[in-house]
C-alpha cells in the first residue's frame, strides 16, 4: 500500500471530499433550486459532511415497532437496489453504528416525521406508524437524486391538513384492475396521500342486481377487500364512495328497479352517455327505493374497515319533477333532498359509519346542514381554474365539516388539462388552509367513457399531495420540473411542460363529440353551457387553416416527448407511447371536426380523404384498445367504439344522419 505521509494524506482527502462534493451538488442542484422533495418538507438543515450506502448497511426496525415495520423497511431496500444497486439487509432490534433505523417516539406527533443523515448512520423517527413510512419515502426521494452518498442532513415535516385524499371514477368508463389499483395505492403513499376512494355506481357485484351488471366487468367483493388490506399496510383509508341518490343510470334502468326512477319508463331508452350524466335520481319519497338504496350501502359497506362512507347525493337533477312532484310542490325540493340524506345518514351511523356527501345540493342552502347528524362531512366540490371561495365559505359560516374536493381535469378529455387542474388544485388546497377544512379529496371523474388514460392523472394527484401538505405555493412551471424528475425521472425536467401543451391544440374534443352524435342519433340538444367548436363554424379555407396549424404543434409536441424519452426512466418511458396515441388521437378528431365543418357548409369533401381518415380512425383505436386493456376490464369500452364506428362510417358515407351534422 502506498504510504501517505500527513500532508500528502490530508491533501489527499481534501480532493476526495472535493470531488464527493462536486457529484453531490450535481445531483442535489446546491446554488440552484436545491432538492426537489415532494410534498416539500417544513424543515431542511444540511451539515457538513456525507454518508454512503454500501454493501454492509443495514436497515434496522425498532423491536418496540409492532406492526408494519417490515413493509416500511422493504420499500426502503428496493428503493436502494433500484437507484444504487445494492442490496441492504433487514434486521429488527437495537441498531448498530452505520444502520439505517426506523423508529416511533412519543415525542413527536402522529404524521410527524424527522430524518437524520449524519456521517456515521441515518434515524428515520415518526410519530406513529404512518409518519415513519413518510419519512422513508422522503428518504426514498432523495436517494434517487443522490444516489449512494447523502449529504448530511436534517428534516423536520409534518401535514398541514391530516387527511389527504384521492377519490378515482371506477364506474363511468374505466373499471381499472386489482394488479393496477394497487399501483395507484403506492403511488399514492410515495406522495404522502392518506385516503382513497373509489367511485361506483353498478360497477360491483351486487347480489340480486345481475341485471345491472350483466353487461359490465364489476368488481367483486374479493377485489375490495384485498384492496382494502393492500391500503391499510400503507396507512391508506381506502373509504366506500357509492351513488346513493342521484346518478343512478344503470340501476334505474333496468326493468327490475326502474319503476323506482322518478321519471317514468326509464329502462325503454337506449345507452346514453349524456342521460347517464344527467338524469336517472330515486324517487325519494318511495320507501322501496329507500329500502333498496339501504341494502345497497349495507353490502358494499361491510367490505371496508373505514369508519367512513361516502353516499355522493349529488347533481340530483330530476328531483321532484314527475312522481314526487305534488310533494315537491307542498314541501319543497330541498326539503325532500334533506329528509332522504337523513335517512341514510342516521341509517349509516346506526352501522359505525361516519358520512360523506357531495355538497352542491346544500351549498344553496347552507343551513340545512344543521340537520344532518353532526358529524356529518360536506364535500364541497369546484373545479374551474379561478374556482371561487364562496361556497366553502358559505358552509364554513354554516358550521359545516368540509372536505374541499378540486379536481384533476381528466374527465372529457384525452388527456387532462394540467394547468387548468394546477390552478384549481391550488386555490381549493389554499381555501382548505385558511378554513381549517377536515381533508382534501382530489378528484379524477370519468364522465363520457373516461377516455383519458390514467396515468395523465399523476400531475394533478401531486398537485393536490403537495399542496394539500404544505400549504406554500410552488409555482406552476418550477413543480412540473419537479415531478417531471421524481415521478418520470427526467433530468431534462420537461415532460409535465409537454402534457401540458397538448389541450391547447384540441378543436374537436371527445365531448364535443360525444354531444354531436347524440344529437343526431338521439335527439338529444346540448345544454345551453355547451358551445359549438369554432372549428365547426368556420369556412372551408380556414378550417383547413386552424388543423394545420393546431396539427403540426402537436406533432411537435410528439416528437419532443420521443426526444425526451432518452432523458427518463426506464420504466417511466411507455408515458411515450401513451402520449403517441393521444397526439394521433387529437388529430384524427380535429380533422374529423374539419370534415363536419365541410358538411355543414354543403361542400363536398374528397372521398379518397374521408375513406383515410376513417381507416386511420380505427387503426388508432384498434391500438387505444390494446392500451386500454393493459390496465383495466371493458367497461365502456364498447359504448365508446360505437361512438368511434359511427364516425368512421359517416366517413365512408354508411350513415347518411352524417348530412345531419349541422
Amino acid at each position: 500500500m502506498r504510504d501517505l505521509s500527513n500532508e500528502s494524506f490530508s491533501q489527499y482527502r481534501c480532493v476526495e471530499a472535493a470531488l464527493l462534493l462536486r457529484a453531490v451538488a450535481q445531483r442535489l442542484k446546491i446554488g440552484g433550486q436545491g432538492m426537489y422533495l415532494l410534498p416539500k418538507p417544513k424543515k431542511i438543515k444540511k451539515n457538513k459532511g456525507f454518508y454512503e450506502i454500501g454493501w454492509n448497511r443495514v436497515i434496522t426496525i425498532d423491536e418496540k415497532m409492532q406492526e408494519n415495520g417490515m413493509v416500511y423497511a422493504v420499500i426502503l431496500q428496493e428503493c436502494i437496489k433500484n437507484s444504487i444497486g445494492i442490496e441492504c439487509a433487514v434486521t429488527k432490534g437495537k441498531p448498530q453504528s452505520g444502520d439505517i433505523f426506523l423508529t416511533m417516539t412519543p415525542n413527536l406527533s402522529a404524521q410527524e416525521y424527522q430524518i437524520v443523515v449524519d456521517e456515521k448512520d441515518v434515524t428515520i423517527s415518526g410519530g406513529d406508524g404512518a409518519a415513519v413510512l413518510y419519512g422513508v419515502q422522503t428518504l426514498c426521494q432523495v436517494i434517487a437524486q443522490c444516489g449512494g452518498v447523502l449529504e448530511c442532513m436534517e428534516i423536520e415535516d409534518a401535514p398541514d391538513i391530516l387527511c389527504r385524499g384521492y377519490f378515482l371514477d371506477e364506474t363511468r368508463g374505466r373499471v381499472l384492475t386489482l394488479p393496477y389499483l394497487k399501483g395507484v395505492v403506492d403511488k399514492l403513499s410515495r406522495y404522502k396521500i392518506n385516503q382513497f376512494q373509489l367511485y361506483v355506481e353498478h360497477t360491483y357485484l351486487f347480489r340480486g342486481l345481475s341485471e345491472m351488471w350483466r353487461d359490465e366487468t364489476p368488481l367483486t367483493a374479493e377485489d375490495i377487500l384485498e384492496l382494502d388490506a393492500y391500503c391499510k399496510k400503507l396507512h391508506i383509508e381506502l373509504v366506500p364512495a357509492l351513488a346513493s341518490f342521484g346518478h343512478l343510470y344503470k340501476l334505474l334502468s333496468t326493468r327490475s328497479f326502474g319503476e323506482l326512477c322518478e321519471r317514468s319508463d326509464s329502462w325503454k331508452a337506449s345507452f346514453s352517455f349524456w342521460d347517464r350524466m344527467s338524469r336517472h335520481t330515486v324517487n325519494a319519497t318511495d320507501e322501496r327505493a329507500i329500502s333498496l338504496i339501504k341494502d345497497m350501502l349495507a353490502e358494499y359497506g361491510a367490505l371496508f374497515t373505514s369508519d367512513k362512507f361516502n353516499i355522493c347525493a349529488d347533481e340530483t337533477f330530476d328531483l321532484g319533477c314527475e312522481k314526487s312532484r305534488e310533494i315537491a310542490q307542498l314541501k319543497g325540493t330541498e326539503w325532500m333532498y334533506i329528509h332522504y340524506v337523513k335517512e341514510l345518514c342516521s341509517f349509516l351511523e346506526s352501522r359505525g359509519k361516519r358520512v360523506l356527501f357531495f355538497g352542491d345540493i346544500i351549498c344553496r342552502k347552507p343551513e340545512l346542514i344543521e340537520q344532518l347528524p353532526e358529524n356529518t362531512l360536506c364535500l364541497t366540490w369546484g373545479y374551474g381554474p379561478n374556482q371561487s371561495v364562496d361556497q366553502c365559505h358559505a358552509m364554513a359560516q354554516a358550521g359545516a365539516k368540509q372536505y374541499l374536493c378540486p379536481g384533476v381535469g381528466g374527465w372529457n378529455q384525452w388527456i387532462n388539462l394540467i394547468e387548468s387542474s394546477y390552478q384549481n388544485i391550488m386555490k381549493m388546497c389554499g381555501y382548505g388552509h385558511k378554513y381549517h377544512v377536515e381533508g382534501i379529496l382530489n378528484t379524477d371523474w370519468g364522465d363520457f367513457g373516461h377516455v383519458n388514460h390514467p396515468a395523465f392523472s399523476i400531475p394533478g394527484m401531486i398537485y393536490g399531495a403537495a399542496f394539500s401538505w404544505n400549504q406554500e405555493e410552488i409555482g406552476f412551471e418550477e413543480l412540473n420540473r419537479q415531478i417531471s424528475l421524481l415521478e418520470y425521472g427526467d433530468s431534462s425536467e420537461e415532460v409535465v411542460e409537454i402534457m401540458a401543451k397538448i389541450p391547447e391544440h384540441v378543436l374537436f374534443g371527445w365531448r364535443d363529440v360525444v354531444v354531436y352524435y347524440e344529437k343526431v342519433e338521439k335527439n338529444h340538444e346540448p345544454d345551453a353551457d355547451d358551445q359549438i367548436p369554432e372549428l365547426l363554424l368556420a369556412d372551408r379555407n380556414t378550417a383547413d387553416d386552424m388543423v394545420c396549424h393546431a396539427n403540426k404543434a402537436l406533432k411537435t409536441l410528439v416528437r419532443q416527448m420521443k426526444q425526451t424519452a432518452v432523458t427518463m426512466d426506464m420504466q417511466a418511458r411507455e408515458l411515450v407511447g401513451l402520449f403517441e396515441l393521444v397526439g394521433e388521437a387529437v388529430c384524427i378528431w380535429n380533422e374529423i371536426g374539419a370534415a363536419i365543418a365541410y358538411v355543414s357548409e354543403n361542400e363536398i369533401w374528397d372521398q379518397e380523404k374521408a375513406f383515410c381518415l376513417a381507416e386511420r380512425l380505427e387503426r388508432w383505436f384498434m391500438a387505444y384498445k390494446k392500451q386500454w386493456r393493459i390496465v383495466g376490464k371493458e367497461g365502456d369500452l364498447h359504448h365508446i367504439g360505437e361512438i368511434v364506428f359511427w364516425y368512421a362510417d359517416c366517413l365512408r358515407h354508411r350513415n347518411v344522419a352524417f348530412d345531419s351534422l349541422k
